[in-house]
């Protein structure tokens, strides 16, 4: 025979009661919580003594029938007073919706967030190159700790296998560069200094630019993207177990492989993007390959060759470092893994441009321009 959950009404003495009987459980719950919604009595007693059992779900009604009039809980069992507990520790008041929070006050919350970030990111790159320097006078002076083989395999990665396209992008680069100085010189009969044009502005500026742009989104999302599955996978951890400096074993190599590539780089983009300029010279304004040659020629000075040439390693060592360094703060799970990457990416492009404006002041101030 089922025992189903019931309970009494007991007005006899000062304080009223509920008494509860049966088996306090789901399954025998029946139409139990629609008669004490019923109720036309106040209870100030909850009597649990005579039920046979009872679960979270009868813990619950007679919580909520307790904390509805402020009831006393009397006769409860160790188990069902347990039960009582943890229900009434779970109960907390839910928010359909927060607090409204003023416009002003959370815009400027985001941006002293974003402060407080940019600062902590500026203080953990600066760290992380004296880590890197401090580790190449460490090689200086064993010179066998230089691990060649991983080196010239970044060579790969950063230079060789981005040499299409970023042939491709600086020749593209020249050829609209060309078109639209050659459209706005026309309108002073001075279509000649196209070449001028061309030529100055891919080595000193575009060229090394576009480049580090380039390589930042190609190989410094690579290096964040490797050191960060390394980390999560903990190999970096076990590295450091058998006594082997990650710095030096992983991020060395990729350091002089972006710093000694770059200007290599730079340089076969600059010449691609002249030859597109060239191109675009020779099919729409009628000038001779020799001419563009001997163009380039006069306007071309050394001193912009330099410029660009002294800005690619800086690039190329900021690429890295923001690359590497994101990577190895990769901690918790695989989504760190995404989004330390496009920080990496994000922080690199954003330092070159900054240098860069730096740069360009820096080399007018000594008469470079």
């Amino acid at each position: 025979m089922l025992v189903m959950a019931d309970f009494t009404e007991d007005r006899s003495g000062d304080a009223p009661a509920i008494r509860f009987s049966g088996r306090m459980t789901l399954a025998r719950m029946g139409d139990l919580p629609k008669r004490l919604d019923a109720l036309d009595v106040v209870p100030k007693q909850i009597d649990l003594s005579a039920i046979e059992r009872i679960d979270t779900v009868g813990a619950w009604v007679v919580y909520k029938l307790a904390r509805a009039h402020d009831a006393e809980i009397i006769g409860a069992s160790e188990d069902a007073a347990r039960l009582i507990q943890q229900v009434a520790s779970a109960d907390t008041d839910m928010k359909v919706r927060p607090d409204p929070v003023n416009p002003l006050s959370r815009v400027l919350g985001q941006i002293g967030a974003a402060v407080v970030d940019a600062a902590r990111t500026l203080v953990g790159l600066v760290s992380f190159l004296g880590s890197i320097i401090i580790a190449s006078f460490e090689m200086l002076l064993h010179p066998s700790r230089l691990r060649l083989n991983a080196v010239i395999q970044r060579f790969e990665l950063v230079g060789v296998n981005a040499l299409a396209i970023v042939g491709l992008m600086s020749f593209l680069i020249g050829l609209v560069i060309a078109q639209q100085g050659a459209a706005q010189l026309a309108e002073f009969g001075a279509q000649g200094l196209t070449v001028n044009l061309v030529g100055r502005i891919t080595t000193r500026e575009l060229g090394v630019l576009m480049t580090a742009i380039m390589v930042a989104g190609r190989s410094g999302s690579a290096f964040a993207a490797q050191l960060g599955t390394m980390k999560l996978t903990e190999e970096i951890d076990a590295m450091r177990t058998i006594g082997v400096s990650p710095i030096e074993a992983l991020v060395l190599p990729r350091f002089y492989a972006a710093v000694l590539m770059m200007p290599l780089i730079a340089f076969f983009a600059s010449i691609m993007s002249m030859i597109g300029g060239g191109l675009f010279c020779w099919a729409s304004l009628g000038m001779t390959p020799e001419t563009y040659i001997n163009g380039l020629r006069d306007s071309v000075l050394m001193t912009d060759m330099y410029v660009g040439m002294i800005k690619a390693p800086v690039f190329g060592a900021i690429i890295a470092l923001t690359g590497c360094y994101q990577g190895m703060q990769v901690e918790g799970n695989a989504e760190q893994v995404g989004t330390r990457t496009t920080a990496a990416v994000v922080q690199a492009i954003f330092l070159v441009i900054v240098l860069d404006a730096f740069f360009a002041v820096f080399f007018q101030a000594i008469g470079w321009d």
